[in-house]
């Protein structure tokens, strides 16, 4: 198992503000989980005792609506840290996370993140750094709902899976996404993501085998993605 204080994962996320003394004493308390892909690592309205580290893997942050349907909020991947707002505020988890692919992930409990803010102000300033910019993250989610088209979206959506997850060895992304999963990106109904999925297969911008996706054609797919 591995020590915090070695870890490079950590300069990803606001750990790296904790000094030696205080990463050895998450490494002491901390407890390493591996999930198969679908597995809850907690769901909206759970009361959290720490937060998670994500050394592998990726997880989907979604919100259940009103009318039942999940919304992604945020895909997760290797250095985020999973339930800061809720362990701080003391209130329940606003989010569900699930796990998309095989993850491995650290559970650091509560004591040692809110002992850690009150001894050490650098600490603090990172903890709010993060999650400033989760609600920016935010913010840009709705303007995209409110002033994008859903074909606009999607392609959007598959511009971003393959900036931030690169493709495999056939040249299909590497971050497999259910139809499903791409209409609660997106915010639509899954038939609408099919149908333009399909569309956008026709149209010669992508290929797909299955769940798989590959971009066939990334300058026509942008200029899709900007409304053009």
């Amino acid at each position: 198992m591995g020590r915090c204080e070695n870890c490079i994962i950590r300069q990803f996320n606001s750990l790296r503000a904790m000094n030696k003394e205080e990463l050895k004493r998450v490494s002491d308390t901390k407890a390493t989980k591996f999930l198969k892909k679908g597995e809850i690592i907690f769901g909206e309205g759970d009361k959290l005792n720490g937060v998670y580290c994500v050394r592998d893997g990726v997880s989907k942050l979604s919100k259940l609506s009103p009318n039942g349907k999940d919304q992604i909020v945020k895909l997760a991947t290797k250095g985020a840290v999973l339930g800061q707002r809720s362990v701080i505020t003391e209130e329940v988890a606003n989010l569900s996370a699930i796990a998309v692919n095989d993850m491995e992930v650290c559970f650091i409990p509560k004591d040692a993140i809110v002992d850690t803010l009150n001894s050490n102000p650098n600490f603090a300033v990172e903890v709010l750094r993060h999650i400033a910019h989760d609600l920016k993250e935010a913010d840009d989610v709705i303007v995209n709902m409110s002033q994008k088209t859903v074909k606009q979206r999607i392609a959007e959506a598959f511009i971003y899976l393959e900036e931030n997850f690169g493709n495999d060895k056939n040249g299909y992304l590497a971050l497999t996404l259910s139809r499903e999963d791409i209409a609660n990106v997106v915010g639509t109904a899954t038939e609408s993501a099919i149908r333009i999925i399909s569309e956008f297969k026709k149209l010669g911008l992508i290929n797909a085998n299955g769940k798989k996706v590959a971009i066939a054609d990334r300058k026509a797919l942008g200029q899709v993605a900007k409304g053009c």
